[in-house]
């Protein structure tokens, strides 16, 4: 029995297939194991989206190839986003890699870790011509990486939008929901693993369902899986702002076990940029938006990313960006300094913006979040929260720590739990009542009553 080893980096949707992948091994009688220096083969599923990302993903080939070379590894198999960008220069600049597979070629993961087939001469599907059709279903094998009661479930592949920054149409093909029951029937078998939170991930997750030819057909996914039993949380991600419709809205402010938040991306408020994004809208619009999110969903988490040092973002821009978010308010943001990605339509526009502007520029947002964030924390002082219990804290041994519904896993912050009951010993997946005694710019602190 050959034992794989697993090296997933990017987003959720990446890891997704990396847990099928790992199914896919297992299955065909494959050893997973989590110690990478013992592996016979290894398998690096990797990320293309930006510069650090590409960094990261080249220093974990090169770091695989060191161990096969040095090791008892005698496989390496190279999967993913940066494999459908760039496969013909890591065919030639890295010869120690036995298969490159590219996102619709999931299923080859088996015959590329088979030493008797000559994977080198493997053909990469090219997603150029969006000819990709790839879709897991709910009969396809997975282990998942996720600690157990927590696990993402992705709804859709591919992305049919425009926006100039971003390259993910040209790596994951077009736009193409899952089937409804598959969705439903995978989270059947998943609530009967002992999964407690479902995680919702596309790249597109508003647009679930249309080319299916259902109408608001996320908001009839949502209340579904939100009626199953022995789930307990439904959490949505990546929704676009143009797609967050009324009804599902109101199906996250009804369902009791639809998370109350809201992750959506907008990128910029300055109606220019946005325009060059070519993602429109403006500050009044998306102001309107999140009015209308808070009053459909009391109480809703809402979280969002922007761009900072877009082509032709001036200091005006910016300075309308810094008072979008400061009227807003948001509960979480995350903020990305312009990326120069050839082959998007953003990489051929004038007026780039200085690296270490667009670095300041970030710096001021997150700063300016960070205050906003630190209030809003502040203000949950001696309320009492309902905590899915994770364990140990990740910080200190001394800590314990779970998450808080509007707190999604490895993006937002956690709750730090510095005190219980006597005799009160939760274990990881079991939901306690914590009441809020601090607050840091992230993170809550409180104890269990």
């Amino acid at each position: 029995m050959k034992k794989v080893g697993f090296i997933s980096l990017g987003c959720p949707k990446n890891l997704v297939d990396s847990e099928v992948m790992m199914g896919r091994l297992k299955q065909a009688g494959y050893e997973l194991t989590t110690d990478e220096s013992q592996a016979d083969t290894l398998v690096v599923n990797t990320c293309g989206f930006i510069d650090a990302a590409k960094k990261e993903s080249i220093d974990a080939i090169l770091e695989a190839a060191r161990m096969k070379s040095d090791g008892k590894c005698k496989r390496l198999v190279v999967a993913g986003c940066l494999v459908e960008r760039y496969r013909d220069e890591l065919r030639e600049s890295i010869p120690e890699v036995d298969a490159f597979i590219g996102t619709s070629q999931i299923d080859d993961i088996t015959a590329a870790a088979d030493a008797r087939v000559n994977t080198r001469s493997l053909p990469v599907v090219t997603l150029g011509n969006q000819s990709a059709t790839y879709l897991y279903d709910e009969s396809t094998p997975r282990v998942l990486a996720t600690p157990s009661h927590t696990a993402y479930v992705k709804i859709a592949e591919g992305c049919d939008r425009p926006c100039a920054f971003c390259f993910i149409p040209q790596m994951r093909g077009h736009f193409r929901s899952r089937r409804f029951g598959s969705v439903i029937a995978e989270a059947r078998s998943l609530i009967g693993q002992g999964v407690k939170e479902l995680v919702l991930v596309a790249q597109d997750s508003s647009r679930y369902g249309e080319d299916l030819g259902l109408k608001d057909g996320l908001a009839d996914l949502l209340r579904e899986l939100a009626r199953l039993d022995g789930v307990e949380w439904v959490r949505v991600m990546y929704a676009y702002p143009t797609h967050v419709s009324d009804r599902f809205l109101d199906v996250m402010a009804s369902e009791p076990k639809a998370c109350k938040y809201l992750d959506m991306p907008l990128q910029h408020a300055s109606q220019k940029v946005l325009k060059l994004m070519r993602r429109g809208g403006n500050r009044d619009s998306l102001e309107r938006l999140i009015a209308r999110v808070r009053e459909r969903v009391p109480g809703v988490t809402v979280r969002t990313t922007f761009i900072a040092g877009f082509p032709g973002e001036t200091e005006e821009d910016f300075q309308e960006l810094m008072t979008f978010v400061r009227n807003v308010e948001f509960d979480r943001v995350g903020v990305f300094t312009y990326s120069d990605e050839e082959g998007t339509p953003a990489h051929d526009l004038a007026d780039k913006v200085d690296p270490k502007v667009a670095a300041r520029r970030r710096a001021a947002l997150m700063r300016e979040q960070k205050k906003i964030s630190r209030r809003r924390n502040r203000a949950r002082v001696g309320q009492t929260v309902r905590v899915l219990f994770e364990g140990a804290s990740s910080e200190t041994d001394l800590l314990w720590q779970g998450r808080a519904e509007g707190q999604a896993p490895d993006i937002d912050g956690c709750v730090l739990i510095n005190d219980a009951p006597e005799g009160v010993t939760p274990q990881p997946g079991d939901f306690v009542n914590v009441r809020v005694t601090g607050a840091h710019e992230y993170d809550l602190v409180g104890e269990i009553i």
